[in-house]
């Protein structure tokens, strides 16, 4: 067991390193594309200007996926005192899918760095519940893998999702300037 929660830090870790990688790469790297796009004429202000409403209510969307997909709010939303550990496992990775389906449309608004945020937070936290539920016996009462999941993201510090959050928060706050 302690190598298996050993491996989900790990991955968790990976991941966060990865989106914070991932970000300040195009944190360095958008201030130079920028630039050519609003030295032009008039006509590209208006419709940069028309554009970032849009923008703004796609990383809205996006903090507020991060925020339903997150465990804690993820398991309250979807337990049933009946479920086993395999029907919770199911109806996690499904929920988390559809609500990642429902947003999809969003990436053509936000940055690359911030859908491959978005894409990344949503497959650590399909493979850590899937992790988890494989170290648990299938008929299980559901509250054991709601546990599991519970206390490891609890031991790990600082969750995935507010990683996600954080980062979609301060791209965000990059194209109001």
């Amino acid at each position: 067991m302690p190598s298996s929660q050993t491996l989900l830090y790990i991955v968790i870790t990976i991941g966060a390193i990865a989106l914070v990688y991932m970000t300040i790469k195009d944190l360095l790297r958008k201030p130079g594309k920028q630039e050519p796009d609003t030295a032009g004429s008039g006509d590209g202000r208006s419709a940069q200007s028309a554009v970032l409403p849009l923008q703004l209510q796609a990383y809205e969307r996006l903090v507020l996926l991060v925020e339903r997909i997150n465990p804690q709010s993820l398991i309250s939303r979807v337990y049933q005192p009946e479920m086993t550990v395999v029907d919770m496992q199911i109806s996690l990775v499904q929920t988390i899918k559809a609500e990642f389906d429902h947003n999809i449309s969003q990436q053509i608004y936000v940055s690359p760095a911030a859908w491959e945020t978005v894409k990344t937070l949503k497959e650590q936290t399909i493979t850590l519940i899937n992790q988890i539920a494989t170290q648990l016996p299938p008929d299980a009462p559901a509250k054991e893998l709601n546990k599991q999941i519970l206390e490891t993201f609890l031991q790990s510090g600082e969750s995935p999702s507010d990683v996600a959050a954080q980062i979609l928060n301060a791209e965000a706050k990059k194209i109001m300037r």
